[in-house]
């Protein structure tokens, strides 16, 4: 009985550790793994991709073209310009009324960076079986 008794407090114990720690371990992981995994979340919806296209190719925008331009509500591009501009992306200035967005050119070359970096670690040819 006594086992049984202390099994179940070790678990406990475990648990709480388990729930104290959050549902991920991000502290197992290096700065720049965690850093690729944030930006890759902002990056993951087409939304946000869309958004990024869009103001590569046009350098700056209006909040309002992009309403135009992908053809969803104010609400929906402002959640996502600001998941963009939370991860350094994209960059605001408030112009009268209107909020106007271009790429942040320090931060895109750092972005590059860490993807060009994770992706030439791959050697090629490489077997798994």
């Amino acid at each position: 009985m006594l086992f049984i008794v202390e099994q179940d407090i070790h678990r406990n114990i475990a648990m709480k550790q388990l729930i104290s720690m959050g549902v991920t371990r991000t502290d197992l992981f290096t700065a720049e793994q965690n850093e690729i995994s944030k930006i890759a979340k902002a990056l993951a919806h087409p939304a946000r991709v869309a958004i990024i296209d869009y103001l590569l190719k046009s350098n700056a925008c209006i909040n309002g073209d992009l309403v135009t331009e992908l053809g969803l509500a104010q609400a929906t591009i402002s959640q996502h310009l600001k998941e963009l501009k939370n991860i350094g992306i994209i960059q605001g200035t408030i112009e009268g009324v209107s909020v106007s967005y271009c790429i942040h050119p320090e931060r895109w070359a750092e972005v590059k960076d860490l993807f060009n970096g994770l992706f030439e670690q791959y050697k090629g040819d490489v077997s798994c079986g």
